[in-house]
């Protein structure tokens, strides 16, 4: 099966949550979804959002493996959700996330002349009430507040206590997060009334609003907490991987307008008959490896031939022969799942940051790009790789270990080539890499061009021969009212209708097609101003006695 995913390079993000505001104008700027954030950016150590979601003793999210080697829901099977539909107590709370609120901003107008100036108070969007600001979904960025805060990220309850205290001053990053649209989500397997579902052809895990109850399961079965409930409409929502947008090919919009340029996009092939298994593993450490080895080279002929059975497109196989995740993934091996130990096969991979690393080498008065200074902290900073392995690789730093020595390899080895100096082909070697992989991975990972970061098939065959058609209007009829008026694209070039970003190439593709238009057999008022110069329509010339 196919399944679209996305690679985020964190020693890329800024922190500027540029992300965060663009989906949340984009798919929850509507009531009820004030507190939904469907893309966030954590920054780490903190309690993320909503608080503190990663202690799966206390929310229960995810899978298990039992005595008997079966995978089984964290928060209970059939029965047990049966007894308490109507009152789930293993879901966050309006506090664990926060009560989105809106200013009084009457009071700044309306307030009589006086000595003092006059404020907007804050006050509840949920109950109209004033309030006082407490919590929101980012409140620990930069470590604000860390004494009270820090302590109590789960990541770091689990590292020493000489470690907690000395994190907090040497070790910093930013985290964005969207829904995983994980290979074995517990999301869709909580779900009672089977609203929650992953399609086939792409992997992408979506509510049927129509069919969605509210019972809320779907939020105390994923891990990750990013299933929302939306109070006004009584459903559940959640994040899309903006489907319109990549059924034309097009970016989610948090990929188009990261300032960092940090996410990748791309096809993966997998097996999805031994997703169960791989899920299975005895070991939590050994999730990693098992997840990567169902993941399919798309270069195998038999792959390909699989492939090819089941139905995917030609497009879709070389789509998948290009993914920067898959070379991310495997054959640079440098991107990790976040929290593997939680058995979904999470689809949205990072890669761990280097920066803080380099920073102490160069703190200490030392070259920060030498390969030789950088493998040695490596090993001496204990600190952020049993961090990141808490994140990253279920507890195992041997993995964190190897990631990053190639980024610091990458890092000293493209130095020679940027001062123009004889390159070292042992640094590559070093960490199992040719210099041809070290060159081709800093070129994705530095200077990768747009249609490089996203590689991303469209949803429909394109032919130009038989170019597609538009969604008709039932009052478009000969001499009808019709709804829309004029096009940019012309009336040869199909019915009006309103132009989006996500149709704009399934519009212009009839533009560059050598085939009649798509409306030429049925044509509407058409003149020379709005022809788009595809086909004749009919009536577009006078006949003169079989000529035009």
């Amino acid at each position: 099966m196919a399944q679209i995913a996305m690679v985020m390079n964190l020693d890329k993000c800024i922190g500027c949550h540029t992300c965060s505001v663009t989906c949340k104008q984009a798919w929850t700027n509507r009531p009820g979804t004030e507190y939904v954030w469907f893309n966030n950016v954590e920054t780490r150590p903190g309690q993320g959002y909503p608080r503190t979601y990663e202690d799966q003793e206390r929310w229960r999210g995810g899978w298990v493996r039992d005595k008997r080697g079966r995978l089984r829901l964290r928060d209970g099977g059939r029965l047990s959700k049966l007894a308490r539909i109507f009152a789930n107590p293993k879901m966050p709370g309006i506090e664990d996330y926060y009560e989105p609120w809106t200013y009084d901003y009457d009071d700044l107008i309306s307030a009589p002349l006086g000595d003092q100036m006059p404020v907007a108070p804050p006050r509840s969007l949920i109950s109209g009430e004033p309030m006082t600001i407490q919590w929101s979904a980012n409140w620990d960025d930069d470590l604000g507040g860390s004494p009270e805060i820090v302590p109590d990220d789960p990541v770091l309850k689990e590292i020493s206590e000489q470690i907690r205290l000395e994190l907090e001053q040497t070790f910093m990053f930013f985290l964005p997060r969207i829904c995983e649209h994980c290979l074995n989500p517990s999301c869709v397997a909580s779900c009672p009334s089977g609203a929650l579902y992953k399609r086939s052809e792409d992997g992408i895990v979506l509510v049927d609003q129509d069919r969605c109850r509210g019972w809320r399961m779907c939020v105390s079965g994923c891990p990750y907490k990013k299933v929302y409930f939306n109070h006004k409409t009584g459903k559940a929502e959640k994040c899309t991987f903006c489907y319109p947008r990549v059924e034309v090919g097009l970016p989610t919009v948090c990929s188009e307008t990261c300032v960092g340029r940090l996410r990748y996009i791309g096809l993966l092939f997998y097996d999805v008959d031994r997703v169960t298994e791989a899920a299975s593993v005895p070991d939590d450490t050994d999730l990693y490896q098992a997840q990567k080895a169902i993941l399919l080279d798309p270069h195998d002929p038999e792959v390909i031939a699989a492939a090819r059975a089941e139905g995917i497109s030609e497009d879709w196989i070389a789509a998948a022969q290009r993914s920067p995740v898959y070379a991310l993934i495997h054959t640079y091996q440098v991107a990790l799942p976040l929290h593997p130990e939680y058995r979904t096969m999470p689809m949205v991979w990072y890669i761990p940051p280097l920066s803080p690393v380099v920073d102490a080498v160069a703190r200490d008065g030392h070259d920060a790009e030498e390969v030789g200074n950088l493998f040695g902290a490596l090993s001496a900073l204990r600190i952020p790789m049993q961090y990141l392995a808490g994140l990253f690789s279920a507890g195992d730093t041997a993995v964190i270990e190897n990631v990053l020595r190639r980024l610091a390899a990458m890092r000293s080895y493209m130095r020679d080539i940027n001062l123009g100096r004889e390159t070292q082909a042992h640094i590559p070697q070093a960490v199992g890499m040719t210099e041809e992989q070290i060159y081709e991975m800093y070129r994705l990972l530095a200077l990768a061009k747009y249609e490089e970061r996203y590689v991303i098939p469209t949803a429909y065959a394109v032919d130009p021969r038989h170019p597609i058609e538009e969604p008709a209007c039932s009052l478009s009829y000969e001499g009808g009212p019709g709804m829309y008026g004029s096009g940019p694209f012309g009336e040869a070039s199909g019915d009006q209708v309103p132009v989006a970003v996500e149709t704009f190439h399934a519009l212009h593709q009839r533009q560059t097609g050598t085939g009649t238009a798509a409306n030429a057999e049925r044509p509407s008022r058409v003149n020379l101003l709005n022809w788009d110069g595809r086909g004749t329509p009919q009536g577009m010339f006078p006949h003169n006695g079989g000529r035009r």
